[in-house]
């Protein structure tokens, strides 16, 4: 028995997320129903956590065991031959037998691609939030200050989760600039549902106007959903990249 590591690239706009749901097809169980037909196993791939419907990733991580012969550096090949052209295996490996894509993750990278131009583009409509009137980056910058570090981020999760310990802690925030893209990429210890969304909808709440940089403090310590910023659309947010030792 192996324990196989696969990195996957996915464009998240047909499908209600990573995990298994009633309402349409999921990432997971696609997958899972190609390894079913490479290696005549039934199997669970273990996501190293959700990502919601139209939620895009460049670098999610699972795992799976099989006792298939395939040797695991060929898995991801054999893999995307069976799968769609909105899915895609960058790498597969083998790991220790123990290892969880899930519960050995460190933290996680996110990007927020924000499409600044009025005029929609058919490349970025499903792959960006488009916002048609002038940013301002140095605001946006001078906010992300105020998210670094140790907080209870109890005002930037969407009502209605039962996470009881909300502290998380944010490495960095860093926006720039590619033309008409705007990415907000933010590495953390964790997430909590919707944060990435919520805390890019208020970092752009200041880079037009709405608010202060000033204010973030505050709205961090009152711990209230209400004083953020909106939660952007799901389909500007990618997992970029998922943390080990």
């Amino acid at each position: 028995m192996k324990n196989i590591k696969l990195v996957i690239e996915y464009d998240g706009t047909a499908y209600c997320g990573w995990q298994y749901q009633p309402n349409g097809p999921s990432i997971q169980q696609i997958m899972e129903d190609a390894v079913f037909r490479l290696t005549g196993e039934h199997t669970r791939l273990h996501g190293s956590g959700r990502t919601d419907a139209g939620v895009h990733a460049l670098g999610q991580t699972a795992n799976f065991h099989t006792e298939s012969k395939i040797p695991p550096a060929v898995f991801g090949r054999a893999l995307n031959q069976l799968l769609p052209g909105d899915i895609s295996i960058i790498s597969s490996c083998r790991v220790a037998d123990e290892f969880h894509s899930r519960f050995d993750a460190r933290g996680k990278h996110y990007r927020y691609l924000i499409f600044n131009r009025q005029e929609r583009s058919p490349f970025f409509e499903n792959r960006a939030y488009r916002y048609g009137k002038e940013i301002d980056l140095s605001k946006m910058k001078a906010a992300a200050l105020h998210f670094k570090g140790t907080h209870d981020f109890l005002g930037f999760m969407a009502s209605g989760s039962d996470i009881e310990d909300t502290t998380r802690i944010i490495y960095g925030i860093d926006i720039g600039k590619d033309g008409d893209l705007i990415g907000i990429d933010i590495t953390g210890s964790g997430f909590l549902y919707n944060m990435v969304r919520i805390i890019s909808g208020t970092l752009l709440e200041c880079g037009i106007g709405r608010r202060e940089p000033s204010e973030i403090p505050d709205i961090i310590l009152s711990g209230d959903r209400k004083a953020a910023g909106r939660t952007l659309p799901a389909h500007g947010l990618y997992l970029v990249r998922v943390i080990y030792d």
